[in-house]
């Protein structure tokens, strides 16, 4: 069944400037009756989503013969998901982090921390918020130029925020909606600037302004009572405290670089002018080996001829020595005054506007331009200390530079990322992004993937009592039901619905054979019930993971929890009893169905306990098959021809190709044991077996002498990337397995 029907006949008034949904008008909904409620809630999980709360007529369904399932009837709760929206920015879009830094949208994770805004009195203020949620598709692409030279490749259903309110890219189709065009003025900080590269250079700047910056440029030596001649030579770091953790973290790797080490050590000082004197835990550098001391002089030395790296490193190590940022007001204030004209001639080269001022007598330089320049230099320089980079409960403006000087069509499908967050928005390279919920695609069979979800989640609140009626219909012959195919039925509004429980019991009560599918682990909640159920009837579980290999993971399948993840879920089952197998679904050609990889997949899912294992062979239908071509053009393009021709007959492979890809998994799996009964596990402990051990990967500072001022890192080699993991699978049955249509 497709549902671009259920779709309301207009789109929902936004509030708030379009962070949330108000109620819906009393209005005829397509195949909805009149009386569904239509909800939305506050929590940081669902904000911005609307739930029609729906009573259907049933929910037993019959499955299309045309749809090649192995099952007759099968129960979704839901129809569509939470997460569904259109999509965002190109992946490269710079997202502000909670610890002032930058990262590209493409590589967020759910539980990042970034910065989000919120309405309070009258305006908006940037507030620290979380990534609950991250997805991608592929869209056609536009470019909206700024005055300031940002260009931000997003979809044209994208909206950003303006001195106006919301703004879509484009104005959609036939009805009009609010849009973008030359002369609206963007709210945000303005475009981010690029981080500093970790050059030797940036390293003997930092260690130089952070130490001198500090006024303890100078040594102490101290004769050893059992060795007359040699002296111990010691000077402290002034980053005490658990603010500055970051900053001695950075600092203690500079100078291990250069094979120096720090050491903790306790001094006095008076903790009040009348009180007694007290004592606190400070770093110092101690070396009795006087080519340390030559390198540390080496290291302070003022440079003859500084570039860009250097002056970025010495402003980085002076802010964190003694710099600030409150208010809007970003200062350093080196306690030694005699380098501020080092500090002038670092801001200048690097193009800062600055003043100097004397609060309280002292000597400061303050960096002007407000919030824009704030983070510019935060970028440009980039502090270890990040508590002292924050903006929060800063006020939401705009200025001149952030105004739309054009917006291009780029006749490109580009691949597209977007989250979901707590605050509904997010601050993409330097504009305040609208949160679009992007769509997450439960369509592990033959439901298209793309137009058949949406934000608005229909949820059959009576799903419970229909089962209970269905089971109890004299002309119910007690068939096997799938439970959860079309759409995950353990999607995160389960855990507010809480559907699932009445159905398991009104199917265990029945004594109805039933399955369940899917890629979350909510299903742990369940549990007990699910063992109540297969005491009285048969209970089939599997859970759905495509991969291990977390590189190809993260490509693929970016908005889904992590195979390790779904493996542990399917562990915990099996160890309370319950008989779970693994769909490893899809098996993607030349990219996961090397022999290494399935054995590997394999011997993984081998660990869980796994009754089972059914490789599904990745499956192009119209709409996926473009999907999939535009991502391969960007990530694998010398593979494009060759799928081309594995896929030349239609969306499935050739059955010489999947009949090889099982009988490889049913080799793997008797070779691993997928089906045989598991030793024992400890009470409470996890099945799963330990991953094979790893080199310890170095930091790449620590792998190399210090090199000289004058010439930055060589660049290091990358290391091989691993080939891509996947479970395997084990199924014994004659007709090769179904394919699975990717998302």
């Amino acid at each position: 069944m497709r549902w671009d029907n259920l779709r309301l006949d207009e789109p929902l008034e936004a509030g708030d400037g379009g962070d949330l949904f108000t109620a819906a008008r009393d209005r005829p909904l397509p195949l909805i009756e009149r009386g569904a409620v239509a909800r939305t809630f506050d929590t940081p999980g669902f904000r911005g989503m609307t739930f029609f709360e729906v009573q259907a007529r049933s929910v037993v369904n019959r499955v299309p013969e045309a749809s090649r399932m192995p099952f007759k009837w099968t129960i979704n709760p839901y129809r569509g998901c939470q997460h569904a929206c259109v999509y965002c920015l190109e992946g490269e879009t710079p997202i502000l982090m909670a610890d002032g830094r930058a990262k590209p949208l493409g590589q967020l994770r759910a539980g990042d921390g970034i910065y989000g805004t919120v309405r309070r009195d009258g305006g908006r203020e940037y507030v620290r918020t979380t990534v609950l949620a991250h997805w991608s598709t592929v869209k056609p692409a536009y470019r909206v130029l700024l005055e300031d030279g940002t260009q931000l490749v997003c979809s044209g259903d994208h909206r950003f925020l303006t001195e106006r309110g919301w703004r879509y890219v484009t104005a959609g189709g036939l009805r009009l909606r609010p849009h973008l065009s030359a002369g609206h003025a963007l709210m945000g900080t303005g475009g981010f600037a690029e981080p500093p590269k970790q050059t030797a250079a940036y390293r003997r700047g930092y260690l130089c302004g952070l130490i001198r910056g500090d006024g303890n440029a100078g040594h102490y030596s101290y004769p050893q009572l059992d060795r007359p001649a040699h002296r111990t030579y010691l000077f402290r770091l002034p980053l005490a405290g658990r603010e500055n953790q970051e900053g001695l973290t950075r600092t203690a790797g500079y100078l291990a670089r250069a094979g120096i080490g720090c050491v903790g050590y306790s001094v006095a000082e008076e903790t009040s002018t009348a009180g007694p004197a007290g004592r606190r835990e400070l770093t110092a550098v101690r070396t009795g080996s006087a080519e340390q001391v030559r390198t540390l002089s080496w290291l302070l030395d003022w440079p003859d001829h500084p570039g860009p790296d250097w002056h970025k490193g010495f402003l980085a190590g002076i802010f964190d020595a003694h710099g600030s940022y409150r208010d809007g007001v970003l200062l350093l204030a080196p306690a030694d005054p005699a380098i501020n004209g080092w500090l002038v001639f670092s801001l200048e080269s690097l193009g800062f506007g600055f003043s100097v001022e004397r609060p309280a007598g002292r000597a400061c330089v303050r960096v002007r331009g407000g919030l824009t320049e704030a983070l510019r230099f935060f970028h440009t320089v980039d502090p270890a200390v990040t508590a002292r980079r924050s903006i929060e409960a800063t006020t939401v403006e705009t200025g001149d530079d952030l105004r739309v000087t054009g917006i291009e069509r780029l006749g490109l499908h580009v691949p597209m990322y977007d989250i979901t967050t707590g605050t509904g928005d997010f601050i993409a390279n330097g504009v305040v992004s609208h949160n679009c919920f992007a769509r997450k695609s439960h369509t592990y069979l033959d439901l298209d993937a793309g137009a058949d979800f949406n934000t608005r989640v229909v949820v059959k609140v009576n799903a419970p009592e229909l089962v209970r009626k269905k089971m109890a219909s004299p002309s119910w012959q007690r068939e096997h039901i799938s439970v959860g195919m079309n759409v995950d039925c353990y999607q995160r509004a389960e855990g507010r619905y809480q559907l699932m429980p009445g159905i398991i019991r009104a199917l265990s009560d029945a004594a109805n054979p039933f399955s369940i599918l899917t890629k979350g682990t909510l299903i742990l909640r369940d549990i007990e019930l699910l063992a109540e159920a297969a005491e009285v009837t048969d209970v089939g579980l599997n859970v759905s993971a495509g991969f291990v290999d977390k590189d190809l993971w993260r490509s693929i399948e970016p908005g889904t929890p992590a195979p390790a993840r779904r493996l542990e879920a399917c562990a915990a089952l099996n160890e309370r009893g319950l008989r779970c197998g693994v769909l490893m679904g899809p098996v993607v050609p030349f990219l996961s169905d090397s022999h290494a990889q399935l054995d590997e997949a394999v011997r993984q899912i081998a660990a869980t306990g796994a009754t089972h294992v059914a490789p599904i062979v990745l499956h192009l239908r119209p709409g996926t098959r473009e999907w999939f071509f535009a991502w391969l053009r960007a990530q694998h393009p010398e593979l494009v021809d060759r799928y081309l021709d594995l896929y030349r007959g239609g969306a499935y492979a050739p059955k010489a190709y999947q009949n090889r890809i099982a009988g490889q998994v049913r080799e793997l799996a008797d070779k691993h044991g997928v089906g045989r009964p598991r030793p024992a596990a400890a009470p409470g402990r996890p099945v799963l077996s330990a991953p094979r051990p790893l080199e310890p990967r170095r930091p790449q500072w620590a792998a190399q002498p210090l090199a000289a001022p004058e010439k930055p890192d060589a660049p290091q080699p990358r290391a091989p990337r691993q080939a891509p993991q996947v479970p395997a699978p084990r199924e014994r049955a004659a007709e090769p397995p179904e394919q699975l249509t990717l998302l």
